[in-house]
């Protein structure tokens, strides 16, 4: 086996995220109206219908593209397809930590309905924003936001996601952050631009949000696995349940090292990568990262022609 599950983030949901599965699993509905009732949300209408402008707001965000990747997730190991390797990015960690067997369906979505809230508010009460810069160099990024930042002053800058070479995320103070971003273009950037968030996500604006996170994550039951959980935090193979509780916690306000994450499971045996969830934003990084493997996505029903 080499064949590796990979869940999507935040920037991969799109109105109408598993819809087109009703027809032909009907159980779908009655999970989504089930996970509405848990949360508080009508979470299935804002998936089936959005708008797009609701959808993209981080509190239905998380939860959505949590109950997609984890129902596909399901619905692929009935066809008798299993991982050798997990990993999530970003809030696609709790998918892939569903998908181990470390946590179960419904205190990975209560988790996540959580999460996303407290980021959420974290960016009412601390306005942040997100910027990718294309084509610089990681290290020319790591320190152009050493130079930048200033948290005595509050005007924070750091590095948020390493997606691939090339492509880095940076998050923090919202209108500190629109007055440099052109900086990291005076400094080579094929391009600097500006992405649909609601706050500096994986930085350290968001530690208002880690303490009932954290509250959360501890009082929730995480199992062994015997199938590595590639972190966010770190991008080693985990299986140990508190280790990944601390870990899960970390990758809050720490960057998402996904370049590494790829190479990482290619040096663990990966060969084949299924995207599970929304959309192909993952294969697109893994084909930048790593050459040699087959990649596939799993969104659409359709899509489970293509696994072999």
């Amino acid at each position: 086996m080499t064949k590796a599950f990979i869940f999507p983030g935040q920037g991969s949901q799109a109105v109408g995220m598993l819809a087109d599965w009703v027809e032909h699993r009907s159980a779908i509905p009655k999970k989504l109206d089930e996970a509405g009732e848990l949360i508080g949300i009508n979470i299935k209408k804002i998936m089936f219908e959005g708008p797009k402008e609701l959808l993209r707001e981080t509190r239905y965000t998380q939860a959505a593209l949590y109950l997609h990747s984890a129902i596909v997730s399901d619905y692929v190991k009935e066809l008798g397809h299993f991982p050798m390797a997990v990993a999530g990015h970003s809030v696609g960690e709790y998918a892939a930590l569903y998908s181990a067997g470390v946590i179960d369906f419904w205190s990975g979505l209560e988790l996540v309905a959580l999460r996303g809230k407290l980021m959420f508010d974290a960016g009412e009460t601390v306005p942040g924003t997100m910027f990718a810069v294309i084509g610089l160099d990681d290290d020319k990024v790591d320190n152009l936001c050493n130079e930048l930042n200033d948290s005595e002053s509050g005007k924070i800058i750091v590095a948020a996601n390493y997606n691939c070479h090339g492509q880095v995320v940076i998050s923090g103070s919202r209108d500190y952050l629109r007055e440099i971003s052109p900086r990291f273009k005076e400094s080579g950037a094929r391009m600097v631009k500006e992405l649909q968030v609601s706050g500096a996500f994986h930085s350290p604006l968001m530690a208002v949000a880690k303490e009932k996170l954290a509250k959360k994550i501890n009082s929730t039951k995480f199992s062994n696995t015997n199938i590595p959980v590639f972190t966010n935090v770190g991008a080693t193979p985990e299986t140990n349940p508190e280790k990944l509780k601390e870990l899960l916690i970390a990758q809050l306000t720490l960057p998402v090292p996904w370049t590494s994450v790829m190479g990482n499971m290619y040096g663990f045996g990966v060969r084949e990568f299924a995207e599970i969830g929304s959309g192909k934003v993952l294969s697109g990084l893994v084909k930048r990262s790593v050459s040699g493997v087959e990649i596939i996505n799993v969104d659409k029903y359709e899509d489970l022609e293509n696994l072999s």
